[in-house]
């Protein structure tokens, strides 16, 4: 196992303002291939966008290659349990990094078959209409209205406000944005768990009268006494789980806490955990709808599982900055606004070794001690 550590300028994220003195100014992403005796290289990438990805690499190689040594990476499922059992024991880590290792698998997967991942999944559809998720710096109702309508022009199915400074600056930037591109295009808000249950009751009652698509994340996922209350008491769908793990889900769909659920390929256990994460909210009558995780080969594996899939509406999409060391834009929008399946084995995309070889820090190879 080689991974590369790949640094990430902060700065677009964050348009025309200063990078935050308490934010990395670079962000470092692992890039990680497994191969196995046979020659076929499974790629992966970590998540990085807070500072974890040096630490993220080292954990990999310390605490789950010795694991995986020696074991079929073929046999997905039982491979993932192994690792699942593993770890119940890590207590400092989330299931996200067997998550990325899980990736890689089921890239060697596709390509020992000469396949995509969504057909070894069982491909139901080959493209997906996708939505942009906005920038967490708009001030005012100006902004939100500027970006709104870029974002329809631009040709995006939808478009998610991220908003949580509470109903009076908030419910005037919602406002705005249905003002900016009319009553029949879809639009979400994303609160990222940072309101009180009252702030999110005045601040979904507005965005029911406004016809949103859903509220996300109002207040924090394992709230789900809050959540069951907002989903009885709202109009507007609620949409919640994205940090929930696999195992966590299951209560929340019993108890119908919330009305759609979310999960990714990282923190819902990599495609084998995210694929049974859509099968339990299937059976009980209920979307998930995928996140997108800043990370490119991350969400074109998140692409191949909502290919597989009939109960996500949606595939979000973030700031283009995120769409590194991959060739031929795969994704970009097309003209109608959708993502399409990528055809070649396994992910299925071609990685760009010069932007990476440009953007390169660090590489670990093997076990570190």
């Amino acid at each position: 196992m080689i991974t590369r550590v790949l640094a990430l300028d902060a700065a677009p994220w964050y348009g025309d303002s200063p990078i935050p003195d308490d934010v990395p100014p670079v962000w470092h992403y692992p890039l990680t291939c497994v191969t196995t005796d046979e020659g076929i290289d499974g790629y992966t990438m970590g998540y990085g966008a807070n500072g974890e990805g040096i630490g993220s690499t080292h954990q990999l190689h310390d605490v789950y290659l010795r694991a995986i040594l020696g074991k079929d990476p073929l046999q997905t499922e039982e491979l993932w349990r192994q690792l699942m059992s593993l770890n119940r024991h890590l207590y400092p880590i989330s299931d996200g990094l067997l998550g990325m290792l899980d990736v890689a698998f089921w890239d060697i997967k596709g390509k020992a078959a000469g396949v995509p991942i969504a057909e070894l999944l069982g491909v139901c559809r080959t493209e997906v209409p996708a939505y942009r998720t906005g920038s967490h710096w708009n001030l005012t109702p100006a902004d939100t209205l500027a970006e709104a309508a870029a974002m329809k022009r631009e040709g995006y199915r939808g478009y998610k406000l991220t908003l949580y400074d509470g109903p009076a600056a908030d419910i005037g930037r919602a406002e705005a944005a249905r003002e900016a591109v009319g009553d029949d295009f879809p639009l979400m808000l994303d609160a990222v768990a940072e309101y009180s249950f009252d702030q999110a009751v005045e601040v979904g009652e507005a965005l029911g009268r406004l016809g949103y698509r859903w509220f996300e994340e109002p207040v924090p996922d394992r709230d789900i006494a809050a959540l069951e209350q907002l989903t009885r008491r709202l109009e507007i769908p609620i949409l919640a789980t994205e940090t929930v793990s696999l195992r966590e889900l299951p209560q929340f769909l019993e108890r119908r806490a919330v009305d759609m659920a979310r999960g990714d390929v990282f923190i819902k256990a990599g495609i084998t955990g995210l694929r049974k994460a859509l099968a339990m909210c299937d059976e009980a009558g209920m979307n998930l709808e995928i996140h997108a995780l800043h990370s490119s080969l991350l969400d074109i594996a998140n692409l191949h599982v909502a290919c597989s899939v009939r109960n996500c509406e949606f595939f979000e999409l973030h700031h283009e900055m995120f769409r590194f060391a991959l060739k031929g834009a795969p994704l970009d929008i097309d003209a109608g606004g959708c993502l399409h399946l990528p055809t070649g084995p396994g992910l299925g995309v071609e990685l760009d070794w010069d932007w990476i070889d440009d953007h390169t820090v660090m590489t670990l190879s093997g076990l570190s001690h």
